[in-house]
């Protein structure tokens, strides 16, 4: 069963990582294998609810791009090294492949054998010296053995094609001569006396005795085809290794966690049919070929608290997404065939999910519904947001009790542990929690960070504004606003990219603006600033 990743938003706050936490779980206990991950460094806040109850962090996703590892690509397709190039040539017909991987042992990649190498060594009849085993002659000439010593043959390999006297007075024989003869035994005796590496004798023709005892004193190799001599000097030179022939310099070959879009570049450029599949450790998986693409996986997706494109991970596109669990307005995302879409109007994600344990009677661990409790706390600022509904009240009480805190008690020192600011930079202020909403031709985008002392937004107030001007001109944004949302006080002050002072002086009726205004009881970002905001875009 493949994996399903469940994950939040770009930015991950306490509801988006508590949620796919959960989330995860319960696909689990109902049978669905699902992991959690995040797309991003968490918050401080985050942190202390993980370490509150013992709750690994979830592992980073860098994206959902479709990858070599996601194609039905031919699965160990190889050859081992010593295999001769005549099984090899067999083998790479019935996969119908016009390279093949060379492997040792191990199934360490060596090289690639082509169709195009093979031809070339037909064409130039180049068969005189052979390297290989004596069982890949045996094999390849269809042979019976006579005598055998040796497990490896290297040798020149001759043809008795001459008369017998011509043959022995003008050719001199060694160890490292393989001759082919039919029945000349007066070749055969010479042969055999002079201690050739191996006698290859066509035609079934018989060996004298006297002539095997000779071989078998000064060690000869003997076998017997009843191919004739013609068709042994065609096929020989197959009797090789394949590594023989294999180019071993610069090969192009993929990895699984490679992307398909730059494989498909790549082969464009290239033009290559067959592409060999390397682990790390340069051991051959199989081979891929461009016809291969049509056969893929896309990874199984599940977004929570998130349905924005622009919040999502990359590769959002070549994934299947099979579920979306959110409270947010109605997004950029669409899928090509119905999904499971749950989307409530509470004040978080995990109030959602906590439903959904209910509805499979699944039971919820103490951990798990610390961490629920913690997001709905996050995410309804203590329920002192308008977000926050009589339901996430209920469901956070009963999540107490079974997670065992006191909700008043846990949540104002969870809500105090994320928000200090201390050691962070302007850089931390804005992006930690920037969340980007795209409009028909441009895009708004609102950040939030929680703080019980706005003096550490203040000193750096000057570079934290520049911050904002700088980025709304480089990413093309229109407008760039920071809340620094006091929960004590119950409102959020204001920095913004100086263009848009009149819309957000519009949005929110405000007579009197300016860097570090104070809106009173504006703590949420999707129910008071954006609908705010949004509505002064459509009036213009």
């Amino acid at each position: 069963m493949k994996e399903t990743v469940i994950f939040g938003h770009k930015l991950p706050d306490t509801d988006s990582v508590c949620s796919a936490i959960s989330l995860a779980y319960l696909k689990n206990a109902l049978g669905v294998k699902a992991s959690p991950r995040v797309l991003g460094d968490i918050n401080a806040e985050t942190k202390f609810v993980l370490d509150y109850f013992h709750i690994k962090e979830p592992r980073y996703l860098n994206d959902v791009k479709l990858q070599i590892g996601d194609i039905d690509y031919e699965k160990d397709i190889y050859c081992d090294r010593h295999e001769s190039l005549y099984n090899t040539i067999s083998y790479m017909r019935k996969n119908h492949l016009s390279s093949i991987p060379i492997v040792d042992e191990k199934k360490k990649f060596l090289g690639l054998l082509s169709m195009k190498d093979i031809t070339n060594e037909l064409i130039s009849w180049d068969y005189d010296v052979i390297n290989t085993s004596f069982d890949n002659i045996l094999n390849t000439l269809e042979a019976e053995v006579v005598l055998k010593f040796d497990e490896e043959i290297t040798g020149n390999v001759m043809v008795a094609s001459f008369r017998s006297t011509s043959f022995i007075n003008n050719i001199e024989l060694d160890n490292n001569s393989i001759l082919i003869v039919g029945d000349r035994h007066s070749i055969i005796e010479y042969a055999v006396e002079a201690g050739v590496k191996m006698l290859i004798v066509t035609g079934s023709n018989d060996i004298k005795p006297e002539h095997v005892e000779i071989a078998r004193k000064n060690h000869v190799n003997i076998i017997k085809t009843f191919l004739r001599t013609f068709n042994v000097v065609k096929v020989v030179g197959m009797c090789n290794y394949a590594e023989t022939l294999m180019c071993e310099n610069n090969i192009v070959y993929v990895q699984e966690k490679d992307y398909i879009h730059d494989f498909s570049e790549m082969t464009n450029k290239l033009r290559y049919k067959v592409f060999p599949v390397l682990d790390q450790n340069k051991t051959c998986l199989g081979v891929i070929q461009l016809a291969d693409l049509v056969n893929k996986h896309r990874k199984k997706v599940i977004l929570v608290d998130h349905n924005e494109r622009e919040q999502s991970v990359d590769g959002l596109e070549e994934a299947e997404i099979i579920e979306i669990v959110d409270h947010h307005k109605i997004g950029t995302i669409g899928t090509s065939q119905p999904i499971n879409f749950r989307n409530m109007t509470v004040g978080c994600t995990c109030s959602i999910i906590y439903l959904l344990f209910k509805e499979n009677k699944v039971e919820i661990p103490k951990d798990i519904a610390g961490l629920m409790l913690s997001a709905i706390i996050s995410d309804t600022l203590l329920f002192r947001s308008p977000t926050a509904t009589e339901l996430d009240k209920e469901i956070a009480f009963n999540l107490s009790q079974i997670a065992e805190v006191d909700i008043d008690k846990y949540g104002l020192e969870m809500l105090k542990g994320g928000s200090s600011l201390k050691g962070k930079t302007v850089e931390d202020f804005l992006f930690t929690d920037l969340k980007t909403y795209a409009f028909e031709h441009t895009k708004c985008g609102v950040a939030q960070i929680n703080t019980l002392n706005i003096e550490e937004i203040d000193v750096k107030k000057e570079k934290l504004c520049k911050l904002i001007e700088d980025t709304t001109k480089k990413e093309n944004y229109h407008t760039i606003l920071l809340l620094a949302t006091d929960v004590i006080e119950g409102g959020s002050y204001i920095y913004y990219n100086k263009s848009s002072e009149e819309l957000i002086a519009n949005a929110f009726k405000l007579k009197d603006i300016h860097q570090g205004y104070f809106l009173p009881k504006v703590v949420s970002r999707k129910k008071q600033v954006m609908p705010a905001i949004l509505n002064v875009f459509e009036d213009k």
